[in-house]
C-alpha cells in the first residue's frame, strides 16, 4: 500500500445522485408480510419492492385519502 495517493485525475461518480440513504422505519407486522409475500412473487428484495412503490407514489404526487372516525 502506498503512503500517497494522487486522485488529480479522478472522475466523480456520475451514480452518487441515485445512491439509497438508509433510515430506520417503522411498520406493523401485516404490512411487512404483504410486501414480502408480493417480493417473493416478483422474485426481488421486499425492501427495493417498498422502495419502487413509494418511489411511484412520489413521482405520480400521490396522496393518501384518510378519514379519521
Amino acid at each position: 500500500m502506498r503512503d500517497e495517493y494522487d486522485f488529480s485525475k479522478s472522475v466523480k461518480n456520475s451514480y452518487a445522485k441515485r445512491l439509497k440513504k438508509q433510515i430506520t422505519i417503522r411498520l406493523n407486522e401485516e404490512t411487512i408480510a404483504y410486501f414480502k409475500a408480493l417480493a417473493d412473487e416478483e422474485g426481488i428484495p421486499y425492501q427495493s419492492l417498498i422502495n419502487l412503490y413509494l418511489r411511484d407514489c412520489a413521482e405520480h404526487h400521490r396522496k393518501l385519502k384518510m378519514e379519521w372516525s
